[in-house]
This record gives C-alpha cells, structure tokens and sequence, in this order.
C-alpha cells in the first residue's frame, strides 16, 4: 500500500517555490573592525578561555574572507579603526544600533569592553549621524534586531530588559522582550538570525519558555536550528535576503536555508568564536 503523504507537504512545496522565486538580494551597509589586537586575555562568556593561545594572523585571514565575500557580493562595508587594548572591538555588532539613520551607543555589562561604546560612537558622530548615549545596559545589535515589523530585543545575560523600553522610545518603533536562558548563548544574535522581512530562524532552546512561545506566535514559520548548528554559531549569520552569511560549519541549517530558496555563503570564523562571535558580531549594520 503506497505511503501517506507528510501533512501540508504539498502547502510547505508551492510554499517552497514561491520563495525561491521571489528571492532578492538588497545592498546593504555594514560597518567593521579588523581583528588586529584580537586575544583572549580574560573571559567574560563560556566560549573565551584565556589559557587556550589565539591565532591572530588566522583570525585576521578569516576576518578578510568575511569582508571580501561581503563586498563582493555588492555590500558597502567601512571601517572602525581598531584600539589597541580592546581586543574585542572587532565585535562591531556589539557597538551601537543603527536604525532610521539614527545611531544609539551601546553601554556594555563588563568593564572589559566599556571603551568600544565611546570608539563606535565617535566613528558615528564624526561622520554626521546623530548619536546618543545609552542610559541602560545595552550592547547593541548584539541584543537588538530588526525584523520588517518589530525590534527584538534580548535580555538576560547582557543588555537590561530596561533597555527594551529606551530602544523603543529612541527610535519609536515597537520592541519585543525575549528572555535568552543559555549562558552558551549570552546575546540574542547569537541565538536567532533574521532572515528577510519577517523571516527569522533560532535556536528554541536558548530561550525561556514564554520566549519560545512569543517566537512561534510572531514567526510560525521559522526555522528551527538543531543544537549541533546552534553550538558552531550557525544563527550569528547576515542576510541580505538572498544571500546567507554563516558559519560554514553550520550544514544543517545551511540545507534548511536552501530549501527555503536561500543562498547560504559559509564562512570560516573558527578562531574567532574563541572570543564568542562569528559572522553576524563582526558586522554592524547601517539602516539610513
């Protein structure tokens, strides 16, 4: 007797189809930083190991893979310059949000990392955008992303919760609390990717159980990445809304993304993720 059919398997097809037609790569704008003092000298999340040695010129090679793939794909990509001392700042991600042409300032948990918010802000001012400081904890797009309809804001090991609030008032659109629970996944770019529009995928189990939920309710959709993928980084991923920016390590959820009509460009960020960040924490992106 022939076997039944999944259910919705010829839904989730033409679904399928239809994206992989509509598919279109938008220009984007990000702003960088090379790796050039990169260590480890201290650990402030699971992933950093100041006992394991740091592999600076790997890490600067990998860094320039991510950067020509961006660029090459017809990406504008500028330039931070880099501080000696803040090993970290290559993290761009992490150093302001950037919304409406409008820039607010990251104000970091550790002490470790406070000078990057005053360096990414100052690169801001002095190329005219107008800036301002944070008044809570609040570590960027690291913690803060934008899907078509909604920021989401992460909480629970870094940026406050309060800071939802100052983010919303900021930049006047609505924000969306979700609890991350896994110190392996201490921002939330860690733990969810947005992919185009209202397109998102995550990892379920960095967040708590009313997050989950939150995430079903908005994106019943999503992708749903595997541990195995979420553990090499897989969601620290850029979308240009054809093209997929990732851990190359991540295949499983690079096989998702193709079957959603995605192009899935894998890159190498391994000695990086000593630090904790891979391809999206190394990007700050511009939206004017």
């Amino acid at each position: 007797m022939p076997r039944p059919a999944a259910p919705h398997s010829r839904a989730t097809t033409r679904r399928e189809v239809r994206r992989m037609r509509e598919r279109v790569a938008r220009p984007r704008r990000y702003v960088m930083c090379r790796p050039e003092h990169f260590d480890v000298t201290y650990a402030i999340n699971p992933w950093m190991d100041p006992g394991k040695p740091v592999d600076r010129p790997l890490a600067l090679a990998q860094w320039d893979r991510l950067h020509t793939a961006l660029r090459e794909s017809g990406h504008c990509v500028e330039l931070v310059d880099p501080v000696p001392g803040l090993p970290d700042m290559v993290y761009a991600a992490n150093g302001a949000l950037v919304i409406d042409g409008k820039v607010l300032g990251a104000r970091f948990r550790h002490a470790e990392r406070a000078a990057e918010g005053a360096a990414y802000l100052r690169w801001f001012h002095e190329r005219g955008f107008p800036v301002a400081e944070s008044r809570s904890i609040n570590e960027g797009e690291g913690d803060f992303l934008l899907t078509g309809s909604h920021v989401l804001g992460g909480h629970g090991f870094r940026s406050e919760a309060r800071s939802h609030l100052e983010v919303q008032e900021f930049f006047g659109r609505p924000v969306i609390g979700l609890e991350l629970v896994d110190p392996d996944f201490f921002h939330l770019d860690t733990a969810l990717a947005v992919l185009d529009h209202d397109e998102v995928m995550y990892y379920p189990r960095a967040f708590s159980p009313g997050s989950r939920e939150v995430l079903r309710r908005l994106f019943p959709d999503a992708i749903e990445a595997e541990t195995a993928d979420a553990e090499v980084f897989g969601l620290n991923a850029v979308s240009d809304g054809h093209r997929v920016f990732l851990p190359e390590a991540a295949r499983g959820v690079a096989a998702q993304l193709r079957a959603r009509g995605f192009e899935p460009v894998g890159i190498d960020l391994s000695e990086l993720l000593k630090g904790g960040g891979s391809v999206k924490c190394c990007t700050l992106e511009i939206r004017a």
